[in-house]
């Protein structure tokens, strides 16, 4: 069996240099790398930043002037009308947000990039927000009416931008339907090991990595996945309205009071910050590239803008206006960057573990144990320890449980765009549940598949490279709309306002 794995990693050894070369290009040829400034930004890098400014400076920073409104539109209940509430949306959308890549992320960013890629992340993320809003809108738009459901988002403004073209939709929603299916071992994996980390931290014993716990764990694990995918879109929601909340308050009141224990550290957080963005040195020197990349593809990986896999809970949506959820949906990626890959950003800057003579072994450290050891050093030698580690390792379950069922719901709507029979829903909902079993075992027994994860971070930047034409193609039905909704005269939201049909608009 162990023969076969292994034949696995070898298959996808192609995985990682081709996702490398995807992420880097062009700055991996040495005509472009050798140009001053210029030759330290990849296509990848140009493509989402560029365009962030780009739809920020078209809606005129929308992001910014609607900021307060948007907050107003997650205190709406939800009417009558089919689809998810704003707020319901916004919670499942943030259950996809709010990973363990904010924590995994961060601290990878910041270990190979050092602190400055903080900077970069929060410079993507503000421009971001605006790419957010953008596809939101279009997944608003062209989304479409299912029973007492709406499906929407990706495959479905796709298909509608690329001349209604049945085959368009079929390849962009199969596209996300791989990129989700291989992120899933990865995401059950987290949750199986953060459950033993618990009990490590509570027992104050180690487990041995093929210890029947973590057999029982993930066969669990299993069983409540099958039974909240099976219960459809209103099951998982009812799962992140409650959970994400609760995970979010207690990541932030946490790091909140490792900040407060470490007071005279805040000085030294923005220095480093802002010192490894702007000194000649990062600007000028080889470094600055390796900044900026982890930067921003860091935040890409944790708040997912311009990547297009957000849009299906924005389509999912019930909202009065198109531009509505376009706002909601670029409040996810404030909260997800600039406030919870921020507090990640203050304990590993600040516990300084990442660089110096402890660098090499931090280094070497394992995952979720990496970001805990920065905490353990903000609060050396206190009975706070146990408490703070508990409390991160509870929320970093809890991100990678919201990302694990959020993936398989978003892998429903994007199957709606193929076909909408029931039996195809099912098959998708089961191949899910397989290959979160596959990899959940095959991590537990200690077996490495990380090439075949690798296919996430590779699927990554091509899913982007298919979301951000499209933006562009609808940017006209983008604008119109947002002209609409802020010249707010109280007429309703139809197909003359943008100039092409929007079947669900009009039979609202």
């Amino acid at each position: 069996m162990e023969r076969f794995f292994e034949a696995i990693n070898r298959v996808f050894d192609f995985v990682v240099p081709v996702s490398d070369f995807f992420w880097d290009f062009p700055t991996n040829l040495s005509w472009y790398s050798s140009i001053p400034i210029l030759g330290n930004f990849s296509l990848a890098i140009i493509l989402l930043v560029g365009s962030g400014i780009f739809f920020t400076v078209k809606t005129g920073f929308i992001q910014v002037t609607h900021f307060k409104k948007g907050l107003k539109i997650l205190a709406r209940k939800k009417g009558k009308e089919a689809g998810l509430s704003p707020l319901t949306a916004f919670f499942l959308s943030s259950a996809m947000r709010v990973g363990p890549g904010n924590i995994l992320g961060v601290t990878g960013a910041i270990t190979v990039g050092g602190p400055g890629a903080l900077f970069w992340m929060w410079i993507s993320a503000f421009f971001g927000m605006a790419t957010a809003y953008a596809e939101a809108v279009l997944a608003q738009i062209f989304k479409e009416k299912k029973g007492d459901e709406l499906v929407g988002g990706l495959p479905f403004y796709g298909k509608k931008l690329l001349k209604n073209k049945a085959a368009a939709g079929v390849f962009l929603s199969v596209m996300f339907i791989v990129y989700a299916m291989c992120c899933l071992p990865a995401q059950g994996f987290n949750v199986v090991s953060s459950v033993g980390q618990m009990a490590e931290i509570v027992t104050g014993r180690s487990l041995a990595s093929d210890a029947v716990f973590y057999y029982i764990v993930a066969a669990i694990l299993i069983a409540v996945t099958a039974y909240i995918a099976f219960g459809g879109i209103k099951k998982v929601t009812k799962v992140t309205d409650k959970m994400v909340p609760v995970m979010a308050v207690l990541y932030v009141i946490t790091v909140l009071v490792l900040i407060c224990l470490n007071l005279n550290r805040i000085p030294y957080f923005f220095q480093a910050v802002f010192g490894g963005a702007f000194t000649p040195e990062a600007v000028f020197g080889g470094a600055f590239g390796t900044v900026l990349a982890q930067g921003v593809k860091r935040g890409l990986m944790s708040n997912e803008a311009g990547q297009g896999t957000i849009t299906m809970a924005a389509g999912a949506a019930n909202s009065e206006h198109p531009c509505e959820q376009g706002i909601v949906q670029s409040i996810g990626v404030f909260l997800d960057t600039m406030v919870i890959c921020s507090l990640t950003g203050f304990v590993v800057v600040m516990a300084h573990l990442w660089d110096g003579d402890g660098g090499e072994a931090f280094m070497a450290l394992d995952k979720l144990p990496k970001f805990l050891a920065s905490a353990e050093e903000l609060t050396p030698g206190t009975a706070l320890n146990g408490a703070i580690a508990l409390s991160i390792t509870v929320c970093f379950c809890l991100f990678a449980f919201t990302c694990l069922v959020g993936m398989i719901s978003f892998s429903e709507i994007a199957a709606n765009r193929i076909t909408r029979k029931q039996n195809f829903i099912n098959a998708i909902r089961i191949l899910g549940i397989c290959i979160t079993t596959f990899g959940i075992f095959c991590s537990v027994a200690g077996i490495d598949l990380s090439n075949l994860w690798a296919i996430s971070d590779l699927g990554n930047i091509l899913i982007v490279f298919a979301n951000i034409p499209l933006l562009y193609i609808g940017m006209k039905y983008i604008l119109k709309a947002t002209r609409h909704y802020k010249k707010a005269d109280g007429t309703p939201f139809t197909s003359e306002v943008i100039g092409t049909k929007c079947e669900y608009w009009e039979e609202r």
